[in-house]
């Protein structure tokens, strides 16, 4: 099978979705990777070393043209990407982040062309797939970025300093959801020498936000049936979020800096800062929305804009995990590398639809949109599973014989 890794076509993209390390590990597996002549420089990874490693390097039309299967940061199936489509082959497959909760109308799109496509945001939370993640990945360089960013705009040093010229207080930082986002900026912002306290509907995280040095912040509110079987926060009622946001007023005005990562996969984000909010801040504290995709955690955020508001900086970037390329294609590129080693038979896709990563992840195949939950959302039939077959009877050497 030939494996192709294109250059990311969105606008300000700068990660690759296969780096030069991982080319080893496929060609050992049986394949050949054919790699868009330039597609990594952005994130840091010449062409030159995917030669190195055993890559074709080719012209885009190329890579597209003979490559079976394609590789990307954004697939095709998201709204972003969807002017891609036009270059893959009908039946040609793809592994990316699709975004097919947000946009299924893509995921119908690709079936139109008789794509079989993969959604990497469909990986199951389970231990086998931990290693095949890239939301957590993501995440990661998200939340470290993210604390960064609002270091550089706030008025104030984060740590508190002893100097001659006086004490210096250290900056409050307020995170709110407390997933792989938040716990990697909880622990950025503790690095930097900030106060920290976090946030989570789920009580269950109060040991982790406790492990990275931050107080856990508690509200009286009934949080039993908060999280989902995958583990993350269920979307709560108006009443919950009305009183939610009462009691965090109080929070939020104390703090410097407030980063939040609250968000519902395929829904629109909840409103968890409120206006109130942000006025009662200190004039030069700043907000960074890591849900601004989404819709954003705070009322006032705007996607991809600076928002000034009562003399606090709101911030709704898309791009934090770009910023930080090199090692955020090298974390994806190893989820993506594990992912596609896990089907591969001699160097060969083999779709083993009675694996739960698989069957999970799958969008399209045959001209059709598979996955249950996309179907849904289109309104398409969803079709109940085949039955298991009987097993074989079991018969003895005499048996046999008779």
């Amino acid at each position: 099978m030939k494996i192709g890794v294109v250059r990311e076509s969105i606008p300000g993209e700068r990660r690759v979705a296969l780096v030069p390390a991982s080319v080893q590990p496929l060609i050992k597996a049986g394949c050949v990777v054919l790699v868009e002549d330039g597609a990594g420089d952005a994130a840091g990874f010449p062409t030159a070393e995917y030669v190195e490693k055993g890559a074709g390097a080719l012209e885009r039309s190329q890579v597209f043209a003979q490559a079976d299967l394609i590789l990307q940061v954004t697939g095709p199936g998201a709204d972003a990407a969807a002017s891609t489509l036009g270059e893959f082959r009908e039946g040609q497959a793809v592994i990316a982040m699709q975004d097919p909760l947000g946009n299924p109308h893509g995921t119908q799109a690709m079936a139109s062309r008789s794509m079989t496509a993969f959604s990497l945001e469909l990986v199951p939370r389970i231990t086998r797939a931990q290693s095949m993640d890239v939301l957590s990945s993501m995440a990661t360089v998200a939340g470290y970025q993210a604390v960064l960013e609002a270091s550089a705009i706030q008025p104030k040093l984060f740590p508190m300093m002893m100097t001659a010229a006086g004490t210096l207080a250290p900056a409050k930082v307020f995170v709110v959801g407390v997933g792989v986002a938040g716990l990697q900026a909880i622990a950025t912002a503790k690095r930097l020498g900030g106060v920290v306290e976090a946030y989570d509907v789920r009580p269950a995280v109060k040991d982790q936000v406790v492990s990275v040095g931050a107080k856990f912040v508690e509200f009286d509110l009934e949080t039993e049936d908060a999280e989902d079987k995958g583990g993350y926060a269920k979307a709560q009622s108006d009443d919950f979020i009305k009183r939610q946001q009462e009691q965090m007023l109080a929070v939020v005005a104390r703090n410097d800096v407030v980063i939040t990562t609250a968000a519902i996969p395929g829904k629109k984000s909840p409103v968890l800062v409120t206006e109130a909010m942000v006025e009662a801040m200190a004039p030069g504290s700043v907000i960074i929305d890591l849900a601004a995709e989404r819709g954003g955690n705070c009322e006032l955020t705007r996607k991809d804009e600076v928002v000034e508001a009562h003399g606090v900086t709101i911030l709704g970037p898309t791009d934090l995990v770009s910023r930080k390329p090199y090692h955020a294609s090298q974390m994806f590129s190893k989820n993506v590398e594990t992912f596609l080693k896990s089907m591969l038979e001699e160097g060969e896709l083999k779709i083993d639809l009675e694996d739960e990563v698989v069957a999970g992840t799958l969008l399209t195949m045959d001209g059709e949109v598979v996955h249950p939950r996309i179907r849904e959302l289109l309104g398409l039939e969803v079709k109940a599973p085949a039955p298991a077959p009987e097993p074989a009877e079991e018969t003895t050497p005499e048996q046999e014989g008779s």
